[in-house]
């Protein structure tokens, strides 16, 4: 297909919720050899509280030890609230900054603190500090395809605060499946909603699924027309905030496989990503 597909590949994801710390060096050698596969982004760290996710707080460790010289693919930090944008956006390396806006109050008050309304109030500040210092926002719409807390929940929900956050000059939105709960048929539904009707948005998928169910969950997604799609190597991950099992992110190497079953054309370095895999095997705790 002629169509570009942007891969993120989410070692911050994959490493956000294990207890045991990941010692620095093998983050920083492991991130380095991501950045050589080919991927368009690498989500490698974040801007939070250490108290919060202490397997994160050497994010600015990890980041001045990043080979960027020889490689096209970006860096995105998640950050939850103004601080973090601040201190996220004083490194000229980095070119997004994430934040994970909830359509679930329950969700959105256990991530980051803050009802939705206020989030909003917070998304527009994270924005006016992207604009001074050249940075994209990327908002992740959590809890997007439902959430376990009894919240209300149907895509017009979604579709209004996407619409808020357009009305933001946000371009660029991940559908994120924070537990697991999307499938092919509410996939499509809100992907052929959302699209067409905000034709200026990058949509992308941040989706947690088995590995029997994220073939044809991926599939879905490129049907629908999204080409922006999150994943981790080997399933890896999945947000300590809430409150099911941790269904695992998708499978960096199920998507390859399932974006080469739909005939895409990829600019993967297959090598290094069997490196990478190899080396992932060391780095992340058995569990």
């Amino acid at each position: 297909m002629n169509k570009e597909i942007k891969i993120i590949e989410c070692p911050r994801d994959a490493m956000q919720g294990i207890e045991t710390f990941i010692d620095t060096q093998k983050k920083i050698d492991y991130i380095n050899k991501l950045l050589q596969v080919g991927f368009d982004t690498i989500d490698f760290g974040s801007f939070v509280s250490a108290k919060a996710i202490p397997q994160l707080r050497d994010t600015e460790e990890v980041l001045k030890h990043l080979n960027l010289s020889e490689t096209n693919s970006k860096l995105l930090a998640i950050v939850a609230n103004t601080r973090g944008a601040e201190d996220a956006s004083k490194f000229n390396e980095i070119d997004y900054l994430g934040f994970p806006f909830s359509v679930s109050e329950t969700f959105q008050l256990r991530n980051t603190n803050s009802t939705i309304e206020q989030s909003l109030i917070r998304v527009e500040e994270i924005q006016n500090i992207c604009h001074k210092t050249n940075k994209k926002l990327v908002v992740y719409l959590s809890m997007g395809f439902g959430n376990p807390y009894g919240d209300k929940w149907n895509p017009d929900i979604v579709i209004s605060w996407a619409e808020k956050l357009k009305n933001l000059d946000v371009s660029i939105m991940a559908l994120s499946d924070t537990v697991g709960v999307s499938n092919p048929e509410n996939i499509n539904l809100l992907f052929k909603d959302l699209i067409p009707e905000f034709l200026s948005v990058e949509f992308g998928a941040h989706l947690h699924s088995t590995p029997q169910t994220a073939k044809e969950k991926i599939s879905a997604v490129l049907n629908a027309g999204c080409y922006r799609i999150d994943a981790a190597i080997h399933g890896f991950g999945g947000c300590p905030m809430a409150t099911d099992d941790l269904t695992g992110n998708i499978a960096t190497e199920i998507l390859l496989e399932t974006l080469a079953d739909h005939n895409f054309i990829l600019k993967i370095n297959q090598k290094v990503f069997a490196e990478s895999m190899l080396m992932a095997d060391i780095v992340f705790p058995k569990h």
